[in-house]
């Protein structure tokens, strides 16, 4: 039976099994079916049975046409969502406004479907894939869906019939089982090469990919198939008597054994007693576990010096470790999906049954169940990238729904699980911690080096709990659960202290560790990320309680890491860790419970010795990163600098050190401030400086480390309590901020400000209220941008790069808002702090506020939260002002290691404490001293009080050789004294200090009733004795007798270097004072921050009025003049001399500004070749006079001689620039759709190519080439800098630089380099032809000669040989000639051959003849496209700088002498006389005027006299003439021809009728109409025959105007060859004016707008007679080939070459041409690209469409643009440039709403079409400059 059923035809079998099972009693076809599917689906057939693989078809579709079943059952499709899946590089959409999850994300087609106009949207190429959302309201919002999607598409559908999918459902269970099967067969073989299997079963799980794509209907067929428990029981184990299944199952079995977590060899080492109270933090270890590591270290698993550490097996949940059970088709499937690392078939199988709902649920379990099963598999992978992304591919689909997220959490208990398995994750790279006590740590910490920090493992786990915490049901069940959070702060406390830094002190480390990139990232992405996705479910008061539980939580965790780590007080020197996220957490819950919730922070905060604790770690790397950039951690190498700099960078900041200052200004509102202060001095190593002595011993720091150390200090103090980000601001004000803070340092891009803005990203990142729909902040970041900031536009640099739109600040943000201390707290670099200044610097001079070198402004601080008040305790703390007294005495005394930068800070606080005045009102009575008091400094606190208490005596402890020792009397304490003085109550101040910290410590032990005695007398003895027992100190008494008063008016006389120079006039005027303005003193210099500093204190206070009034009122003895040693006088010598070398340094930079300007100006504006044109050099130089070259080498003047010949410096270029003209002005325009088609064959390029075929069709090949040039395409352009050198000097200068090893961007072996002067691309040097500039001589000088005469000497000329020798070999060959020959190699190569070589027969001279006379043409018509298209604007003499068309011109003529024309085919005797002889040449009416006008000027011997150049003209103007009549003629109708054939003809015997356009007209249309085809023939052929009646006028203008191109032509040749000038006239003059300049006008002529240009015709033979010659030539042409085109030019206008037109909106090139296949390999391209040109698409760098090694762009290059090519690249919408064998980069057209460019579409904003810099684009392709402006070239290798 099962064979018959084989046998048989697969179509009818399916329809007859199909009937059987549609029968009540069905069990007969059951039983077939089942036999069948049994042979068919045996596993002993191989994987891939395509037969087996045709049956399933066939039998699905039960007997139907399998595409016809599919159409059948999509119609019966009832999801409403999309789904449509994608794997990684699919380009697809998110639109933020839309999106309720940040994971949103759409298909091209759904997000062009739907209406986002005016939303925040952007275009992304996937990472990992992903799958449309559109339809799916959980995750968007349903305004954003698409049209299909948006309708209730399953409303509408029809029920689906029972019997169509009756197959489905019998086949498919069985269908999925035998996959299994053969995905545990291919598992357990020995070899596992799992690829061969997942290529084996590829045509089947691509079968299943397939149905799912059939829509809903056959997706729940799949669902219950999948979901059905009974059926997976039944097939999953097999039959028993079926040995292969049994087997099968076994493997199965045995595959399954390894999937938990908690395996055999756990269970035996770890056993269930062990103590979990220290690893239930997952962040300590006990002595038996540090014991038994001890052995795993000697098996080899010892990292470095640390002992590999694991927790204990109790933690672990067995629920989630145990062994997994399956118990349908889904879950074995998603196991063998894991073991065999996701492949990218299966991820999309599973991804497309999403759509489904039931199918959703059940899979989101399932993954939850495997999510262990899958981090085993993930750790123990080869390939973990491509795994991790494939995981987030599924697990992003699946966690984003908030409703299937929180029914996951509750029924599966997956915030455990997730958490345990980062627990498990993370336990497999634990290592003893070196913190703090080494020997008795007991804390363990992860190991950065270890590959699964190293390589990122971690991320998709992290990720997906990322993703979970943003639903705000899920996150506030994670809060709740308290065993979940201690569990977390142990995942996070395994990061607390990582990748510790231990300082060399002695040698430079050898192996510099790059382990810091992986711990900066594990913080921020495994704690910080987490930490804010929490704080988003923690701003209101409701949940108040969640804060307090995560901050108790933190408390716990950070007390149990100073106690594992042995912490008392005093950290370990020379160590620093940058990584305390326990600590941020702790700041940042604290944070938000004070901004958000209104909690008490007193209420929050531990006692007084957990904060001292708290904030020592913290302030360590405040002190570390001072030390770090103070070079004293050099011998670590560059890593450690890199460290500090990603700390504050602005991806991290926000993370780590704006939460280290916040917990930093906590500690130190609560603490006491002396102790605080004290403990920072101590911790920066400044203590020992910090004495008034003139000379000191510091034990801990270099002198060189001292100053910078000290600025650390006192910048770390300014910005604790200048800091508001935490302690008061909105968030509106800490944007603003941070805005005004990135665009002081440099003008920022709207991208880049974006991305260093981190407060806005947090904002961008974690969405608190995810159904608005909104960014917060998104709509204040435009907002505050936009009132903060100008916008400059792109703009273009003068040479030629281009700048991006960028935001400069507002001026009133300048003026009020720019804070350095911000900036200092954002820079990475240093220099941006510099830059900020100079900025402001320029802002202050610019509006005439400040002249001078400025400060850095003071800025008023926000208001304190009330919370936080205590903060400025730390500004009225005597500890300080005796340190900001001291520091003042020390400036003031000149001591040494002080700087600018201290004075500063020390005003700031001094300032700052006067603004931040303390709680209870100040009094002017002076406080009683405290009697318990042990020093004698200050009266009391309050800074306002201490500033005019005078300290009269200090005593400081000074070595034996300081100056203080040989004082006798303490009387000569002046200004310029260098004694320094401590108190004279005690023996240093810092004793004092140590004495304050000692007895604050004892309150706090006794309170605590621990006395911690044996550790702290020891730090404080060892810190602070050793100054006090050194046998070399002695006790010196200063006399000071000065206040912090008297030394800001001593500092202001000295920087003002004036006596008594602070006399403000408030001081005697009590009006005065009440008018007081302090606006005035906000911006300045030192003078001016002690003017308002001093102003300010009197204001504050009456006491301080008087003191002021007192100081200043004394008379002050002189200044002492400087001691005169011989030492200081040389140093007062040295800086005389040093300012008069600066003043004379900025007056020769000056000048030499001045010159580079001028020369710039003159020489190197390569961009305009308009400014060429009006240049003028003067017509004072005698251009008879010899002309004598510069040298730019040697720097010789002289002529150039035949032996010793002068060049200008020259780039050749090969151009079809010329060839891409069209008729029409409008440019062409890209398509963008299969309709839309460009036609190259209307180009002039393709026009002339057709012409020149045409022309060798019927007549001769040397008279064809004659006839018409080349070089429209692929034509040779040459341009000059206008430098000039010898050639030997040249050579030797090539020499030169093929000798060095510089590397260069050019090519010196192919001729190329850049002119010694002025540094310009060039790869050849043109000979300047010896002699004499040539005479202006005006035409009305030269009418001696008849033109009969003249055109018989122009005869005679062209026959005689020229001054050049003929024989290239001749032995009189001079150096000069060489060289003519050299340059005119260079020439030929420099195009390509087929552009050359237009001959019937090879090595034709025609071609060489026809070759030369082209370039000049090349050249003048390049030159006039430059000018606009005519000579309107006139131009300069020809003596311009920038020309080199005359040196040319000289070359080419000699080369062309060299081929003498057979005065039997010179088409000069066929102008000049009548002849009737038949030869087959081109008529003279089809030949090209200009063409002609170049040949003859060329052959003619050199130099050429002006009168035979105007004979030419005169001729070839009557050719021209005739030519524009006969073409004219052609467009008449038959009528028009006989009515203006009979009017000419009435006026023939009128005695001017030569000169007579209605008479030519005439005599051309009678000979014409002899051959009766002509006409008819040329009708045919014109596309449009004007229907307009031609008037007298419009004959005119059009003659004109056919004329005007061969007069623009003549009139640019005869400007160069002779020197004259063009002059300027308006267009509708220009004929006239430009028929005068070339002597066309008879002299009795007057020059007028209604000139008649028949009038400029002159004959010297009948004019008739000629006329009936050409006629019969063309007559006799079209006789004889009467279907053949008449050849005679219609219009020799072309108008301006153009780049294609582009549309508006880059999306629309993308969407069209990104998945556009490639037209010669019909694949899509990788990389594909337009060129601009002409608008072919290409393959760059495609290996398929690659010809002779040569890849697509660059033969493009060749063949459209001769080497010059212009790309736009499709996939990153920049435009590169070949130019040869080079390339480069160019830059974008398309720019964002920001002036922007998008490279890569990396941000994937909308892009617009800058016009301004296409126009620059185009204009460089027309004026080949791109090899001077664009920079950056590089080879390409023909790879492109």
């Amino acid at each position: 039976m099962m064979a018959s059923l084989l046998r048989r035809d697969k179509k009818s079998t399916a329809a007859h099994l199909k009937a059987e099972l549609n029968r009540p009693d069905n069990s007969a076809g059951l039983r077939q079916l089942q036999e069948l599917l049994d042979c068919l689906l045996n596993l002993e057939r191989p994987a891939g049975d395509s037969e087996a693989l045709e049956w399933c078809r066939c039998l699905l579709a039960g007997g139907d046409g399998f595409e016809e079943f599919c159409k059948t059952v999509r119609s019966y499709d009832n999801a409403t969502l999309c789904g449509l899946v994608w794997t990684a590089n699919f380009v697809a959409y998110r639109c933020r406004t839309c999106g309720i999850s940040p994971c949103m994300s759409l298909c091209a087609e759904c997000f062009n479907n739907g209406d986002h106009t005016g939303h925040d949207f952007n275009m992304f190429r996937s990472q990992a894939g992903g799958a449309c959302d559109c339809g799916d309201s959980n995750v968007m919002r349903e305004s954003g869906f698409c049209k299909r999607h948006r309708s209730k598409t399953g409303a509408n559908v029809p029920l689906v019939p029972k019997e169509l999918l009756t197959m489905s459902e019998m086949i498919l269970p069985r269908f999925i089982i035998s996959i299994i099967q053969y995905l545990r067969d291919g598992y357990m073989e020995p070899e596992r090469d799992l690829q061969k299997v997942l290529q084996q079963l590829e045509p089947q799980i691509s079968f299943l990919e397939e149905l799912t794509k059939m829509g809903g209907a056959m997706r729940t067929v799949l669902t219950k198939v999948l979901t059905n428990q009974q059926t997976y029981l039944e097939l999953s184990v097999g039959q028993e008597e079926n040995l292969n299944s049994t087997k099968n199952y076994e493997k199965y079995l045995s595959a399954l054994k390894s999937s938990g977590l908690a395996s055999a060899e756990d269970k035996t080492i770890h056993e269930p007693s062990a103590p979990s109270a220290l690893c239930s933090l997952g962040a300590t270890a006990n002595e038996d576990q540090l014991e038994s590591s001890k052995e795993e270290d000697q098996d080899g698993s010892r990292v470095g010096k640390r002992k590999r550490v694991k927790l204990s097996g109790s933690t672990k949940d067995l629920t989630i470790m145990g062994v997994l059970k399956h118990k349908c088709f889904l879950e074995e499937l998603l196991f063998w999906t894991i073991k065999y690392e996701f492949p990218q078939k299966m991820v999309t199988f599973l991804l497309n049954m999403l759509p489904d709902q039931e199918y959703k649920i059940a899979f989101t379990k399932t993954f939850v169940q495997h999510y262990a099963f899958i981090m085993k598999t993930l750790m123990k992978s080869h390939e973990s990238d491509t795994m991790s992304n494939r995981i987030v591919h599924i697990s992003v689909q699946l966690f984003s729904n908030e409703e299937l997220a929180r029914h996951v959490t509750e029924e599966c208990r997956l915030l455990e699980i997730m958490v345990t398995v980062l627990l498990y994750m993370m336990e497999g790279c634990l290592i003893k911690s070196d913190i703090q006590d080494e020997d008795n740590n007991h804390h363990v910490v992860v190991n950065c080096g270890e590959a699964l920090l190293k390589n990122n493992t971690y991320w998709p786990l992290v990720s997906d709990f990322i993703n979970i915490l943003s639903h705000q049901s899920v996150a506030k069940k994670f809060l709740e659960n308290h065993s979940l959070l201690m569990s977390w702060m142990g995942f996070v406390s395994s990061f607390q202290g990582m990748n510790l830094n231990k300082r060399e002190l002695n040698e430079h480390v050898e192996f510099e560790s790059q382990t810091y990139y992986a711990a900066f990232a594990a913080e921020l992405e495994a704690c910080a990320q987490p930490m804010w996705g929490l704080l988003t479910h923690c701003k209101v008061k409701e949940t108040q309680e969640y804060t307090k539980t995560m901050l108790r939580f933190c408390l716990e965790a950070l007390q149990m890491w100073f106690d594992a780590i042995n912490f008392v007080d005093e950290p370990t020197a020379n160590q620093v860790t940058f990584h305390l996220p326990l600590h941020r957490y702790y700041a940042m819950f604290l944070s938000k419970a004070v901004k958000c919730q209104g909690l008490d922070l007193d209420s929050l905060l531990p006692d007084q010795e957990v904060l001292m604790k708290i904030m020592v770690h913290p302030l360590q790397i405040q002190a570390n990163l001072s030390e770090i950039h103070s070079n004293m951690w050099v011998r670590n190498g560059l890593q450690i600098k890199g460290q500090a700099m990603t700390y504050v960078q602005s991806h991290f900041c926000n993370s780590m050190i704006d939460p280290d200052i916040y917990l930093l200004q906590v500690c130190a509102s609560r603490l006491d401030p002396d102790y605080f202060i004290s403990s920072v001095f101590e911790r920066f190593k400044v203590v020992d400086l910090l004495t008034m002595a003139s000379q000191h011993q510091n034990s801990l720091l270099d002198t060189e480390h001292e100053r910078p150390m000290l600025e650390g200090a006192l910048t770390f103090l300014v910005i604790l309590l200048s800091l508001r980000i935490h302690l008061g601001m909105t968030d509106d004000e800490i944007l603003r901020s941070e805005m005004v803070s990135q665009l002081c340092m440099n003008d920022r891009t709207h991208s880049s400000l974006l991305d260093l803005i981190s407060f806005q990203q947090i904002l961008l990142t974690f969405n608190p209220n995810p159904k608005s729909g909104i960014v917060p902040g998104s709509y204040s970041f435009e907002t505050m941008l936009s009132a903060v900031a100008d916008f400059k536009a792109p703009v273009f640099e003068p040479g030629g790069s281009m700048q991006q739109g960028m935001y400069t600040p507002k001026a009133e943000v300048w003026e009020r808002e720019f804070d350095p201390i911000m900036v200092i707290l954002r820079t990475v670099y240093r220099r941006d702090v510099q830059s900020a200044m100079d900025r402001y610097t320029a802002f202050l001079k610019q509006s005439g506020k400040f002249s001078g070198s400025p400060w850095p402004p003071y800025k008023e601080r926000t208001p304190l939260h009330t919370c936080y008040r205590g903060l400025t305790r730390l500004l009225h703390c005597k500890t300080l002002h005796i340190v900001l007294f001291t520091l003042l005495y020390k400036i003031s005394m000149d001591h040494v290691n002080m700087s600018e930068h201290i004075l500063c800070m020390v005003l700031y606080l001094i300032e700052l404490g006067l603004d931040n005045a303390p709680q209870d009102e100040f009094e002017e009575e002076e406080p009683n001293i405290d009697e318990n008091c042990h020093d004698s400094w200050f009266p009391g606190t309050n800074l306002i009080s201490n500033l005019h208490h005078v300290i009269n005596y200090v005593r400081v402890r000074v070595p034996e050789t300081a100056p203080e020792v040989k004082k006798e009397t303490p009387a000569s304490t002046s200004t310029d004294s260098s004694t320094f003085a401590q108190n004279s109550g005690t023996a240093q101040i810092f004793s004092l200090v140590a004495e304050r910290r000692r007895k604050f410590q004892e309150i706090i032990n006794r309170s605590s009733g621990e006395a911690n005695q044996a550790v702290r007398p020891k730090s404080s003895s060892t810190k602070w004795n050793p100054l006090s027992s050194t046998p070399q100190l002695t006790t010196v008494i200063l006399e000071v007798r000065e206040s912090i008063l008297s030394l800001l008016i001593k500092l202001h006389h000295k920087l003002s270097s004036k006596q008594n120079s602070f006399y403000p006039p408030w001081l005697e005027s009590l009006e005065a004072f009440g008018r007081l303005d302090l606006a005035k003193y906000a911006h300045g210099d030192g003078i001016t921050a002690i003017e308002r500093i001093l102003t300010k204190a009197a204001f504050r206070s009456r006491q301080n009025k008087r003191s002021i009034q007192e100081i200043c009122r004394k008379i002050s003895p002189p200044v002492p003049p400087k001691k005169t040693s011989p030492a200081d006088k040389k140093v007062m010598d040295k800086e005389e001399r040093r300012q008069k070398a600066r003043e004379r340094q900025q007056k020769l930079l000056a000048e030499f500004a001045s010159r580079q300007k001028s020369f710039m100006e003159t020489a190197m504006d390569v961009e305009s070749p308009e400014a060429d044109i009006a240049m003028d050099l003067g017509s004072s130089e005698q251009q008879n006079a010899e002309i004598l070259y510069d040298c730019v080498i040697c720097g010789q003047s002289g002529p150039s001689t035949d032996d010793r010949p002068a060049g200008l410096v020259v780039l050749l270029q090969a151009s079809s620039v010329l060839g891409h003209r069209c008729k029409s002005s409008e440019p062409k325009k890209l398509p963008t759709s299969d309709e839309e088609h460009i036609y190259p064959e209307d180009t002039c390029g393709a026009a002339s190519d057709v012409r020149l075929a045409m022309l060798q069709r019927f007549f001769k090949d040397s008279s064809c080439l004659q006839s018409i040039s080349i070089g429209w395409e692929g034509g040779v352009y040459v341009q000059t800098c206008g430098h000039t050198l010898h050639i030997d000097c040249h050579k030797s200068y090539m020499e030169s630089l093929r000798n060095d090893q510089v590397l260069q961007g050019f090519s010196v072996d192919k001729g190329e380099f850049t002119c010694p002067l002025c540094r310009q691309f060039a790869n050849s040097v043109l000979p300047c032809h010896p002699g004499k500039g040539v005479a202006r001589v005006p035409w009305q000088g030269q009418n001696n000669k008849s033109l009969v005469t003249l055109v018989k000497e122009v005869g005679e000329f062209q026959e005689q040989p020229g001054s050049y020798p003929v024989n290239p070999r001749d032995p009189s060959e001079t150096n000069l000639s060489k060289e003519m020959e050299s340059v005119i190699k260079d020439i030929k190569n420099t195009t390509q051959k087929k552009y050359m070589d237009y001959s019937k027969s090879f090595g034709s001279p025609d071609n060489d003849f026809l070759f030369m006379y082209s370039v000049a043409r090349t050249n003048l018509e390049l030159e006039l496209v430059h000018r606009g298209g005519d000579l309107c604007c006139g131009g300069a003499s020809a003596a311009a700088k920038r020309s080199c068309m005359n040196h040319l011109f000289h070359v080419l003529a000699m080369h062309m002498r060299l081929y003498s024309i057979d005065s039997a085919y010179n088409p000069w005797t066929r102008l000049t006389q009548s002849s009737e002889d038949e030869r087959p040449e081109v008529p003279i009416l089809f030949r090209d005027v200009p063409s002609l006008l170049l040949i003859f000027v060329l052959t003619m011997p050199q130099p050429l006299h002006k009168e035979h150049f105007t004979c030419i003209v005169k001729v070839l103007y009557t050719v021209q003439y005739i030519q524009a009549i006969a073409s004219l003629s052609v467009k008449f109708s038959a009528e028009e021809r006989i009515a203006w054939e009979t009017s000419g003809a009435l006026k023939k015997l009128a005695s001017n009728s030569e000169r007579s356009w209605e008479v030519l007209l005439s005599h051309v249309i009678s000979e014409l109409w002899k051959c009766k085809c002509f006409y008819e023939v040329a009708n045919n052929e014109t596309s449009v025959i004007s229907s307009c009646i031609w008037s007298p006028q419009s004959i005119e203008y059009a003659l004109q105007q056919y004329c005007l191109p061969f007069l623009r032509i003549t009139s640019l040749l005869q400007h160069h060859l002779f020197g004259d000038d063009l002059p300027s006239c308006l267009s509708e003059d220009e004929f006239s004016v430009l028929a005068n300049c070339l002597g066309l006008l008879p002299s009795n002529l007057q020059l007028s707008n209604q000139l008649n240009s028949a009038y400029c015709l002159e004959w010297s033979v009948s004019a008739i007679e000629v006329i009936s010659q050409w006629c019969s030539e063309m007559r006799a042409f079209s006789e004889a080939n009467a279907e053949h085109a008449s050849l005679l030019v219609n219009d020799p206008h072309w108008s301006a070459p153009h780049l294609l037109l582009l549309p508006e909106n880059y999306n629309t090139i993308f969407q069209y041409y990104h998945r556009k296949p490639c037209t010669v390999c019909n694949k899509v391209p990788k990389d594909p690209a337009l060129c601009l040109v002409c608008g072919t698409f290409v393959c760059l760098k495609g290996l398929c469409c690659k010809q002779q090694s040569y890849c697509e762009c660059v033969l493009h290059s060749q063949h459209c643009g001769a080497a010059t090519g212009i790309f736009l690249l499709i996939n990153a919408s920049v435009i590169i440039i070949i130019r040869g064998y080079r390339f480069c980069l160019w830059g974008s057209v398309y720019l964002d709403a920001h002036g922007e460019e998008d490279r890569d579409l990396r941000r994937g904003k909308p892009l617009y079409l800058c016009k301004e810099r296409y126009k620059v684009l185009e204009q460089q392709w027309v004026s080949h400059t791109f090899d001077h402006i664009s920079k950056r070239w590089g080879p390409h290798y023909n790879g492109l």
